[in-house]
């Protein structure tokens, strides 16, 4: 005699007890890839204001290496820092800081840029460096651009449908260039836990420099670019004297856009901010510059001085930033 079939109540609470558990399933893969990717609940950045108004900009990892690109292929063309404020605030406005693969007809990458307008083949807008040099090449030919309202500044090189928009980033946009411009120090930091599938060493951190600064932040330090070596060698510089070779020195002198105004400690502070805001990505353990130091992993990941106050030491001067990979 056949066993009788599961009553109709056992059957639909067999079927709501999978229909939840596949639920589950798929909220705790979205947060997993959220956690991973940089998106919501993952490991957050923040900058604070160097004044005494308590401002406060918190974004994602992926956010503040895209930032830091931009803010450095700006200040390597020698532009002010009102111009990298425009550049974050536009690529906050067009793209929420994502390098993404889609938009309004064929706009791509950070600004939102369209093949079809000029800006380049998709391959090179979605190259966030190349992106951000179009972009500073149209807005250095927006005369008296530095005076403009931000929104005017933007709308001449965008020419967007909404150019009101803009506004709403500019306090965001001004937190972010100040610090990665280095005008404010120890004034961003990162939680840094290491992306898993991302690149990592002192190779990395290295290659990613030069994309992002040029040849000139790592030829003063006398490492090889490109598989040639520097004209004046420095056994600081190799990234093999310190932390079993996972060091990166960084001598600090006043870059390339004396026309902007940098000065040494302004360099310094951005070439760190540059690292904490990379340090997900690159792997990066520690960074040091001036007396102080943010070391990733930390519950508030602050700037804390450097043990040991003023006595000298490897990473005391203000004359060097020490980038301290975890591999």
């Amino acid at each position: 005699m056949p066993e009788p079939s599961p009553t109709p109540q056992r059957h639909g609470r067999l079927l709501r007890i999978a229909a939840a558990f596949v639920v589950l399933l798929a909220v705790a893969g979205y947060l997993a890839v959220q956690y991973v990717t940089g998106g919501t609940g993952a490991p957050g950045c923040k900058v604070v204001s160097g004044r005494s108004d308590g401002a406060t900009y918190e974004f994602t990892p992926e956010q503040a290496v895209n930032a830091a690109t931009i803010s450095a292929v700006g200040t390597a063309r020698g532009l002010p820092e009102r111009a990298v404020t425009i550049a974050l605030a536009t690529a906050l406005q067009e793209s929420g800081l994502r390098n993404i693969d889609y938009g309004d007809r064929d706009s791509l990458g950070l600004f939102q840029q369209r093949p079809s307008q000029g800006w380049g083949s998709p391959k090179q807008i979605m190259d966030p460096v190349y992106a951000a040099e179009k972009f500073y090449e149209h807005l250095a030919e927006v005369p008296g651009y530095t005076r403009l309202p931000l929104t005017v500044a933007a709308q001449r090189v965008q020419r967007s449908g909404f150019p009101q928009a803009y506004a709403k980033h500019e306090p965001d946009a001004t937190l972010l260039a100040a610090a990665l411009t280095g005008r404010s120090a120890a004034a961003l930091t990162c939680e840094g836990r290491p992306a898993a599938t991302r690149a990592a060493g002192p190779d990395a951190v290295r290659a990613a420099l030069l994309r992002d600064f040029g040849r000139e932040v790592l030829e003063p330090a006398g490492m090889a670019v490109n598989g040639g070596a520097a004209a004046t060698p420095s056994p600081s510089a190799s990234g093999r004297e310190e932390s079993g070779g996972r060091t990166v020195t960084l001598p600090v002198t006043a870059d390339g856009g004396s026309a902007a105004g940098r000065g040494p400690g302004q360099r310094g502070w951005q070439l760190a901010h540059w690292a904490v805001a990379n340090a997900s990505e690159l792997h990066i353990e520690r960074v040091s510059y001036a007396g102080r130091v943010w070391t990733a992993g930390n519950t508030d990941s602050r700037w804390r001085p450097v043990e040991g106050g003023g006595a000298a030491g490897p990473e005391r001067g203000a004359g060097a930033v020490r980038i301290v990979t975890a591999q």
